[in-house]
């Protein structure tokens, strides 16, 4: 195994000829058998970097999450791309897990999601310590932390699990969101062996982030999303309440919203999100429950109508904003009524079970974490910068990406539009992208999944540019692997040659 092939299948299955910065390095020491840890920010592509090596290898690669509809959408992300996969979690029903155990088994899946509540199981030891484990990718690793804001006691058997499979594999844990103490946290608790680490850096150049201190919040929210347009949008609120106040408002103002919170039934939030992700609603009006593990890579703005408790929530959510590299908004309305909802719910958290003098511990932890969090939304200088400084990380003002350095007020409303600009060489056919968009929707309707899944919206305007007339012209466009050129290749070439046809008229 080498980077070559490595390569090979970049361009085989992803329909990409190089790597992104940092992801080379990561696949490298983990083909090579080095355990490896890896702070990446959402976005960035972790997905590739123990996929690939994932392809490379003989035997299985076990996935560990703790986001549902992660695993879901990761699945039907490795299918579209002609990779077979499984997830093992509790929406399965008993009968279908035995089924995709036994399917394992006999080596039907290269890649399989498991939920860390599902690692101790009996008939899941059963099968993996009689299996070829050959890598252990653990996603959201701060989980594993109490230093840590998503602190998951599930993940601290993780280690005891690995212990037990007969041959120790390759392990590989990715987080977006780790402070320098809890990625020592993670190295420890996880056991992992003289790792190879990498900080692909958390800087999202593509997001700019605005803060405001509305007098009327729900003036500036409906202002806001009708100077948007139609753009997909995730309105982040701290309590259900809030949550079905902000979808009611924009329903009775006629925008297309839903709500997604823990209050309700499970089939309505999955209707609600299937709803968002198949682009049928514009907004989800949601609390922290939503979006942590929805890989929808065109929504163009993040809302928090609340600030958070901490810094490490704010941009793992924020981080949702703009996940195919285009310009996206972070925006956050900040109250101190904000503050004192924070604090109402770190004073009454649930009990982990320690001993009050932890619990204790853990709360004043929270405390300074929210004190730091407020220092942010309050912040007349660069919150780039604030953000960054958070996570080890140093980076010299203005950014000229953030409502400071670009003085702006909460009178305008609206934010001017991202600095950054995606390069062309050729313009893009705006009539052209057009059709290409519903050829999408009718491929994506009838196989049942989100348009994305089929194409990203920015590979569809590199088309609508470059205008392809065969299929190796189109195997070139970035985004179309073989699998995807196979499948729907010559129903977009059909597309564009009915297209130009009718010009020339």
């Amino acid at each position: 195994m080498n980077m070559i092939e490595a390569k090979r299948i970049l361009q085989q299955y992803y329909g990409y000829t190089s790597f992104r910065s940092g992801q080379e390095d990561i696949i490298r020491h983990i083909i090579e058998g080095r355990d490896t840890l890896t702070v990446m920010p959402t976005g960035a592509g972790k997905s590739i970097c123990y996929q690939i090596p994932a392809l490379l290898f003989s035997g299985i690669t076990l996935v560990i999450s703790p986001l549902i509809s992660l695993m879901q959408d990761q699945v039907r992300a490795l299918r579209s791309i002609g990779v077979r996969g499984a997830y093992l979690n509790s929406t399965l029903t008993p009968r279908q897990m035995q089924l995709a155990i036994a399917n394992a088994k006999q080596g039907m899946y290269k890649i399989i999601y498991v939920a860390p509540e599902r690692l101790t199981t009996e008939g899941f030891l059963d099968f993996a310590c009689y299996s070829d484990i050959a890598l252990i990718a653990v996603d959201e690793a701060h989980c594993i932390s109490q230093w840590g804001h998503d602190f998951r006691p599930s993940y601290l058997k993780i280690a005891e699990f690995i212990q037990k499979l007969p041959h120790r594999p390759v392990v590989a844990a990715f987080t977006a969101t780790a402070t320098p103490r809890v990625q020592k946290d993670i190295t420890e608790r996880l056991l992992l062996q003289s790792p190879f680490m990498l900080s692909a850096g958390f800087d999202r150049e593509n997001l700019y982030f605005g803060v405001y201190q509305p007098v009327d919040k729900d003036r500036f929210l409906l202002d806001y999303v009708k100077k948007n347009g139609d753009q997909p949008m995730i309105i982040y609120c701290s309590t259900r309440k809030t949550v079905e106040k902000v979808a009611n408002l924009l329903q009775a103002n006629g925008f297309s919203a839903l709500p997604y919170h823990a209050g309700m039934s499970d089939e309505d939030r999955k209707t609600n999100q299937e709803a968002f992700l198949y682009d049928q609603v514009r907004i989800m009006a949601a609390t922290s429950a939503f979006g942590m593990g929805i890989d929808k890579p065109n929504v163009r703005c993040v809302l928090h109508y609340n600030m958070p408790s901490n810094l490490e929530d704010y941009y793992q959510q924020a981080g949702r904003a703009g996940r195919d590299g285009d310009p996206a908004e972070c925006i956050m309305l900040y109250s101190y009524s904000d503050v004192k909802v924070c604090e109402y719910f770190i004073n009454h958290g649930q009990d982990t079970g320690e001993s009050t003098a932890q619990q204790e511990q853990f709360r004043e932890e929270e405390r300074f974490r929210l004190r730091l969090m407020t220092y942010y939304a309050k912040s007349n200088t660069c919150l780039r910068q604030r953000i960054l400084k958070y996570f080890g990380e140093s980076f010299t003002p203005p950014c000229r990406r953030c409502s400071v350095c670009n003085h702006d007020s909460v009178d305008k409303y609206i934010l001017p539009r991202e600095q950054v600009r995606i390069e062309q060489e050729q313009p893009v056919d705006e009539a052209l992208l057009s059709r290409l968009k519903k050829e999408r929707f009718r491929l994506a309707y009838l196989e049942g999944v989100p348009a994305f899944s089929v194409l990203l919206d920015k590979t569809l305007r590199e088309m609508a540019a470059f205008k392809p007339r065969t299929l190796v012209q189109l195997s070139r466009i970035k985004g179309i692997g073989q699998y995807k050129l196979e499948r729907y290749g010559e129903a977009f070439l059909k597309v564009i040659a009915d297209y130009e046809e009718e010009s020339d008229f």
